[in-house]
């Protein structure tokens, strides 16, 4: 699995990105007005499109989280004993990041062969 936290938690990180992305592209817009002056007016309508676009995409992503969140199986974590939401076969803890599945064949089995520690004497 190639997430490190929850599917729903790497949604709402791709979201929060986009809503930075989007008001640094809109300030660096407004920016070219005070280094370029009146006639660099076109830059920043064209950067505050480019960031309002940004904003919208990301606005999107944080509606399709919330969706998918309503919809998730909510399970208790066997690691931390939380209530946590999971999409799919697969999904990671939102808070202690273990592996959770609902499939039983993605489920590791424990083994079967556990030695005991005895402590070593010197």
């Amino acid at each position: 699995m190639q997430f490190k936290s929850s599917k729903v938690n790497e949604f709402r990180l791709w979201g929060l990105i986009l809503t930075m992305g989007g008001m640094g592209i809109m300030i660096l817009g407004t920016a070219g007005i005070v280094f370029w002056g009146q006639q660099a007016q076109w830059v920043a309508a064209i950067f505050l499109i480019l960031g309002m676009i940004t904003m919208l995409g990301s606005m999107a992503i944080y509606f399709w989280a919330g969706v998918l969140s309503t919809s998730a199986v909510v399970k208790e974590c066997p690691q931390c004993g939380r209530q946590t939401k999971i999409l799919g076969r697969t999904d990671r803890c939102m808070f202690c990041k273990s592996i959770l599945t609902l499939d039983p064949s993605y489920a590791t089995k424990p083994d079967e062969r556990v030695e005991e520690h005895k402590p070593k004497h010197s």
